[in-house]
């Protein structure tokens, strides 16, 4: 009878285990459809994550190539003493020679395993070469002071033509059009050949202008430190805290993208890596809790757009923002709390309406991590961020700063068995952020030649005053076109080469314009960040469709809808830098605060329709009116907007009343 029983035990003991494997084998399944449903999405809306396929030896070469080229970058910026025209020639021609290697011709041309064209290896080591060849003659160079001989024509021909086609492959057309225009230009005005190629190439206003510089230094250690925080498990981490803190409430899942994206977005430097990264997760719960497919990719693809405006790293255009305008970093951190404030609190209320709308609730809070537990348990996960602000605060260099992040990012891994990192995790994050990095620096060397041809030709000045023109000299009229000109240009750009343009073609025009300098390029940013949701192109709208199979036209103007407040916010403070605490005191900027909140409920209300029950057509537009009058700051505006606002609150406390009786 004993034996019976045990070998009963047994029987069930092992049933148990074959049912545990079972549910962990299928679990690992769903994980690894979700990894490949993510890359084949990235592939299709993001170049840079398109790349080729390696397996044994030739993977083994890539990754210690690109982990030896996160290592040099290091060395460059913490040991190196070279020129700093060296220092940017050399980190272009080894990101060319890379980049050859890692992106085919043609979109869909990565499927074979280990395969590289032989033309590429050429193109990616003569291209390489025509920088190398800068490094080598570099005194020679200097010495001729302009006086470009034949063969440095030659090369520098060569060496932009080469870096055009991989622009064309890594980041996509809409960039390299606007390059062609520019350099079409710079003929038209008369400039000979000789004098454009040795500008652009062998000077310090082209390829290896200023874009670069910042990237070869600040950007690329502050990929690098993403890549090694990533390694943390902080993105997990900020999910579940978002979950943990807007999970139970009112459409819960689609609060929690709003939060876990805007943590996510300030450090991925991607507004579609940010929408496939967090969009896998929180897009299939939205769809489960009752939105609809085109509502909860467009809130994905809003919130993940607005990680770039994000403080305090802001998509690393922050850094590139303090270089280009002489703004101290912090004051440029500090310039963009309020607007991101503003831009999140729009979503999350948009997200409330739409909800109470369709009568959604939260989810189980058993489905929900305690915040508190989180916090004591996986807390640490933040002091990477901690002490990078507090470097940055206190007068340490950006790459000191991301340097000692990236310290604390290795330590704090540590601390826990699941999230310590091992030499080969160690080395998968310097891999993944040379590879990041990539798109980033052909995208600045690239914006470079724009920002060369607008200094040789003076062309911003030329456009500034030309719309101006066109406008009438009528301030909102001006800014209105200038909207539309970053829209365009921002098309399909990465976050550091869109600011890049926008910066060097569009800024000159809002600061003619009487605006100080920090707020117009806060402006001109604004408005090329939103152009990842703003149809016709609406890369990050058009990725988060791909997750949730909806149409990716309506998920792009409802993304739009969702994200009104950047198309408002740059308009306030333009007129009033108050927004932007320049000059104000901290009374004035709390009751910008406080105003700012109630308007943003107003603006909400009335886009969506519904605020405690359905609004009327004529209700909507008032709460809309209202709304904008209480983010402009000043006395009378916000008495108007506050009365507006008051009234429909009050209407609709009445009619909700009634309904209920």
């Amino acid at each position: 009878m004993s034996e019976f029983l045990d070998n009963e035990r047994k029987k069930v003991v092992k049933e148990r285990q074959n049912a545990l494997e079972k549910k962990t084998d299928i679990t690992e399944h769903i994980i690894h459809e979700d990894e490949e449903r993510m890359k084949q999405v990235l592939k299709e809306f993001d170049r840079e994550s398109n790349t080729r396929h390696f397996e044994g030896i030739p993977n083994t070469i890539i990754k210690y190539m690109l982990v030896a080229f996160s290592v040099y970058a290091l060395w460059m910026n913490i040991f190196s003493s070279l020129p700093e025209q060296i220092r940017r020639a050399s980190f272009v021609g080894i990101v060319i020679f890379i980049a050859y290697l890692l992106y085919p011709a043609k979109k869909n041309g990565s499927k074979k395993i280990n395969y590289v064209p032989w033309y590429d290896f050429l193109l990616g080591i003569v291209g390489g070469g025509c920088f190398f060849y800068y490094i080598v003659n570099f005194q020679a160079i200097v010495s001729r002071a302009g006086r470009s001989t034949q063969l440095d024509i030659i090369i520098g021909i060569i060496g932009i033509l080469i870096l055009m086609e991989i622009c064309r492959r890594v980041v996509g057309m809409p960039i390299l059009i606007v390059v062609t225009c520019f350099v079409i230009y710079a003929f038209s005005t008369g400039f000979s050949l000789k004098r454009i190629v040795s500008h652009l190439f062998y000077t310090t206003e082209g390829v290896i202008g200023t874009p670069l510089g910042v990237c070869s230094t600040f950007i690329v250690l502050f990929i690098l430190f993403g890549a090694f925080l990533d390694k943390t498990g902080v993105g997990r981490f900020f999910i579940e805290i978002a979950n943990s803190i807007a999970g139970a409430a009112t459409g819960g899942p689609a609060k929690v993208a709003v939060i876990a994206s805007a943590l996510q977005g300030m450090i991925s430097g991607s507004s579609v890596a940010n929408t496939v990264g967090s969009g896998s997760f929180t897009i299939p719960m939205m769809k489960k809790t009752g939105y609809p497919p085109e509502f909860a990719a467009a809130v994905e693809a809003a919130a993940s757009t607005g990680g770039q405006i994000m403080p305090p790293i802001m998509g690393a255009a922050a850094f590139l923002m303090a270089e280009m305008t002489g703004v101290p970093y912090s004051n440029i951190v500090i310039a963009a709390i309020l607007p991101a404030a503003l831009y999140f609190t729009g979503i999350f209320l948009m997200v409330h309406f739409e909800a109470k709308k369709l009568g959604l609730v939260g989810l189980n809070k058993d489905e929900i991590p305690g915040f508190f537990s989180l916090m004591l348990t996986r807390g640490y996960l933040l002091l990477p961020l901690v002490v990078l602000v507090y470097c940055m605060m206190n007068g340490f260099t950006s790459s000191m700063s991301a340097v000692y992040a990236i310290i604390t990012s290795i330590i704090v891994s540590m601390f826990r068995k699941e999230t310590r990192m091992s030499f080969s995790t160690f080395l998968e994050a310097l891999e993944n952020g040379a590879r990041n990095t990539i798109g980033v620096a052909v995208a600045c060397s690239i914006a470079g030649i724009i920002v060369g041809v607008v200094t040789l030709t003076g062309l911003g000045l030329k456009l500034a005053t030309g719309l101006l023109t066109l406008s009438g000299g009528i301030p909102i009229i001006a800014l209105f076109f200038t909207m539309i000109a970053c829209i365009i240009l921002g098309m399909g750009v990465p976050t550091t080469a869109n600011y890049v343009i926008m910066a060097t073609i569009t800024a000159p025009i809002v600061i003619k314009l009487g605006v100080p300098m920090l707020a117009a390029h806060m402006f001109v940013f604004y408005f090329g960040i939103v152009a990842d949701i703003t149809p016709p192109v609406a890369l990050a709208a058009y990725a988060g469709s791909a997750i949730a199979h909806s149409d990716p036209f309506k998920t792009g103007v409802t993304a739009t809808r969702i994200a009104i407040t950047a198309f408002i916010i740059p308009y306030i403070f333009a007129f009033n830098p108050d927004l932007l605490l320049i000059g104000g005191s901290i009374s004035q900027a709390i009751l910008i605060l406080i105003t700012a909140f109630i308007g943003m409920v107003g603006i909400s209300a009335g886009m969506e329709g519904y605020m405690h029950t359905h609004l009327k057509a004529y209700e909507r537009v008032v709460c809309i009116f209202g709304g904008i009058m209480l983010i402009v700051p000043g006395v009378y505006s916000d008495l108007i907007g506050i009365l507006l606002v008051a009234v429909i609150i009050a209407t609709q406390v009445l009619k909700k009343r009634k309904e209920a009786i």
